[in-house]
């Protein structure tokens, strides 16, 4: 056998393979997953994102709610890196 005719086998090897592996994966039925629970996608409760929500929402009138001044200010602070008991 000559270099060219091993090539040439080699080839008609390889593509007998890969479409007896295509014709398996297709006629493979895939089993519908269940999907997760609505729980893994919501993140924890976080109270200071409810408040700020909430402010959100009084749109000009949470500059003078006492509530929202506190929220903003400890997420100022969280974001800043500042510990609270140094802030006051």
């Amino acid at each position: 056998m000559d270099g060219k005719m091993l090539a040439r086998l080699g080839a008609v090897v390889f593509v007998a393979i890969a479409l007896t592996v295509t014709a398996i994966d297709m006629a493979r039925k895939d089993e519908p997953s269940a999907p997760p629970p609505a729980s893994a996608f919501q993140p924890p409760a976080n109270p200071l994102r409810e408040t700020l929500r909430r402010c959100q929402q009084l749109g000009e009138a949470a500059a003078s709610d006492a509530g929202c001044l506190a929220a903003w200010a400890e997420s100022r602070d969280r974001f800043l890196g500042r510990d609270r008991s140094e802030a006051r």
